[in-house]
């Protein structure tokens, strides 16, 4: 499935992650996760039968691989966001938006009952983007990950229900 979607000029589609993407995940992952995760994570990850997510391509551009992605599970109509991370490359494009839009509907049409996610509360954009999808706070993780100089940070844990 290929859901196209335009913006800035760029052209971007929405495709279903496979284990072949995992090297271009864990590309985009060591951008900005510490520890980050490597090409095996990734494979194991999307091997489970409970994991699911999605990446956003450039449109024309011959195998540029990933621009972001999102790994997400449903256990028994309880949702989670793993991660979600776009390329710095294409940053402030909506991808995050868009791929979370994907994730929804993925989960709308499994009749899902919550979506939960963790962000590290310094990461403004990523929490304004959760509140304007309808999430809330409703837990924090202390020393929950690690700034890029080593130093912990806490985590936001965030849910939004979806029936």
């Amino acid at each position: 499935m290929r859901i196209p979607f335009v913006r800035s000029g760029r052209d971007y589609a929405v495709e279903p992650l496979r284990a072949a993407d995992s090297a271009a995940l864990a590309r985009i992952h060591r951008e900005d996760f510490v520890p980050p995760w490597d090409e095996n994570d990734f494979e194991t990850m999307l091997g489970d039968d409970i994991m699911f997510g999605y990446k956003a391509v450039e449109i024309g551009k011959a195998r540029s691989g990933a621009a972001g992605f999102v790994l997400a599970r449903n256990i028994s109509g309880e949702a989670e966001i793993i991660t979600i991370a776009v390329a710095r490359a294409h940053r402030r494009q909506g991808l995050g938006r868009l791929l979370m839009d994907a994730v929804l509907r993925e989960l709308h049409g499994a009749r899902a009952g919550a979506l939960f996610l963790e962000v590290d509360e310094g990461n403004f954009a990523a929490v304004a983007l959760y509140r304007k999808l309808g999430f809330r706070e409703v837990g924090k993780r202390s020393a929950y990950y690690r700034s890029s100089a080593g130093m912990p940070t806490d985590a936001l844990v965030m849910r939004r229900d979806l029936r």
